[in-house]
Formats: structure tokens, C-alpha cells, sequence
């Protein structure tokens, strides 16, 4: 696959995710259906924070790093929805910045040995980048829906 095919992907998954959050406004930031669960804020901070793990993890000698516990505070202390959209965006750049500057070769070559996806090509974390994006885009449009919100359909209009 083509880089720019990576690229389109990432940036079709940002798009999709996007438009279902296009009902939250900043008042929703700290919005969760029970204690306890991540907010909204904190949902959309968590897929940012997930696509840059994919891709430092994807290159790294030493595959993953799995301390979730340090990577879930950090997404802890995201309060503000425009934030978290944010750094979103810089994530989904950064990615396709990689992904694009990367060759057909380096992309297929396996990943590192590993309880994630070890030994898969590199360029499997694409389309986990999309379906963990994917994930959270439905439970983002659950949290819509009991906010009363209708959140438009992913795919356009």
C-alpha cells in the first residue's frame, strides 16, 4: 500500500470521528455517564494519546511501552474538550507525517517481538490506529445520545 493510502486512512478516521463529535461543545468537556469513566474530554485525549503510543511503538527497537498506568493519568488530567481536540490533530498530523515519510519496505517490515501485535508488518498499527478510533467514536456518540444529542451520521451526510 502506497503511503499516501496510510495517510488517507488516518486522516478519513480523524474525519469520521470528528463529525460524530461535532455535537459536543466545551460545556461537555467533563461530561461522564457515571463516575469513575473517562470524560469526554478525556475520551477524545485518550485516542490522541493511543495514536502517538501506535506509532513511537510501530518504529521502536523495543516495541511498546506498556506502562498504561502513567499513560492513563496523563489522560486523566485533560480537562477541556478543545484541548484534547487539539492535541488530537497534532497526533493525527504527526502520524501521517510519519507514515507518509516511511518506505514500502520499512512499513512492511515486522513489528517488534511483543504482546502487541508482535511480528505483525508495521503498517498493521494503521489500521489499529482506525479501529481503536472507531471504539471510542461509538462510545463518544452514546455519551452524545445521553446527553440528548444526536450525533450526525460518521460516513457524511
Amino acid at each position: 500500500m502506497a503511503a499516501n493510502a496510510y495517510v488517507m486512512q488516518l486522516k478519513q478516521s480523524l474525519q469520521f470521528f470528528s463529525r460524530t463529535c461535532s455535537v459536543f461543545q466545551e460545556k461537555d468537556s467533563g461530561y461522564a455517564p457515571t463516575p469513575g469513566q473517562l470524560t469526554v474530554a478525556q475520551q477524545v485525549a485518550h485516542v490522541a494519546q493511543t495514536i502517538d503510543w501506535f506509532v513511537a511503538g510501530a518504529f521502536n527497537p523495543q516495541g511498546f511501552d506498556l506502562d498504561f498506568a502513567s499513560h492513563h493519568a496523563a489522560v486523566r488530567n485533560v480537562s477541556s474538550l478543545a484541548e484534547a481536540f487539539a492535541w488530537l490533530a497534532r497526533s493525527v498530523d504527526a502520524a501521517a507525517a510519519d507514515f507518509g515519510a516511511r518506505s514500502e519496505a520499512e512499513m512492511a517490515s515486522p513489528l517488534p517481538a511483543g504482546p502487541i501485535m508482535g511480528g505483525a508488518p508495521r503498517s498493521a498499527v494503521v489500521g489499529a490506529i482506525c479501529e481503536h478510533t472507531a471504539h471510542h467514536r461509538g462510545s463518544l456518540a452514546v455519551y452524545a445520545r445521553l446527553l440528548d444529542y444526536a450525533p450526525p451520521m460518521p460516513y457524511g451526510d
